[in-house]
């Protein structure tokens, strides 16, 4: 029985520091029930499996990506490229920020999904990707970025993004607003200006 509880909520969080701080594959069953302090086989009570836990991480955390790429799309309308991408960015360092340990796992260890669900996931992060290539692209037609591989510049955009998670603490010395200020700066300079 999977329970949906604040048991079960409990439970997912404590897999993600696990998953976090050891990694997918490095972690067992016993770690997680371990640091709940319940045996083994109770967690079995509440979770079918570790890859369950592993899913419902991934998937809440593509959603979070999602709505909050959606919610910035939505909110510049017909704004132009830069502003889009300006947007794009803000929101993916917030969702980064608002759970650093649970996006770690997702940018790190969906691969360790089964097929079918690496498969929805890698869907998911492909069209999610597509959003900053498109107006990334979008930019290079008006000429608001320089002409570049709009697929190249979103991987490179993204992967910066994706690093917060390794090195972000809510106790640090920028708050998110001010890492996506940052962020948003070095993104745009770097589709902008001519480095030769």
């Amino acid at each position: 029985m999977i329970e949906t509880g604040a048991r079960r909520r409990e439970i997912d969080e404590v897999a993600s520091e696990l998953f976090h701080a050891n990694g997918y594959a490095a972690t067992s069953v016993r770690d997680i029930a371990r640091a709940l302090d319940i045996q083994g086989a109770s967690l079995y009570a509440h979770v079918a499996s570790k890859e369950d836990l592993l899913w419902a991480i991934v998937d809440r955390s593509a959603s979070a990506f999602e709505h909050a790429a959606d919610r910035a799309v939505d909110e510049t309308g017909d704004a132009d490229a830069v502003e889009r991408l300006a947007a794009l960015v803000e929101a993916h360092v917030e969702v980064v920020a608002a759970d650093p340990e649970r996006s770690s796992v997702f940018v790190t260890e969906w691969r360790h999904l089964s097929g079918g669900r690496r498969a929805v996931i890698a869907g998911r992060r492909d069209a999610y990707e597509a959003r900053f290539r498109e107006t990334i692209r979008d930019g290079v037609a008006v000429g608001a970025f320089r002409p570049t591989d709009p697929a190249i510049a979103a991987t490179f955009i993204l992967t910066a993004l994706n690093g917060i998670a390794t090195w972000y603490r809510p106790d640090g010395r920028l708050s998110p607003d001010r890492i996506a200020d940052h962020y948003v700066e070095l993104a745009l300079r770097s589709l902008s200006e001519d480095h030769r």
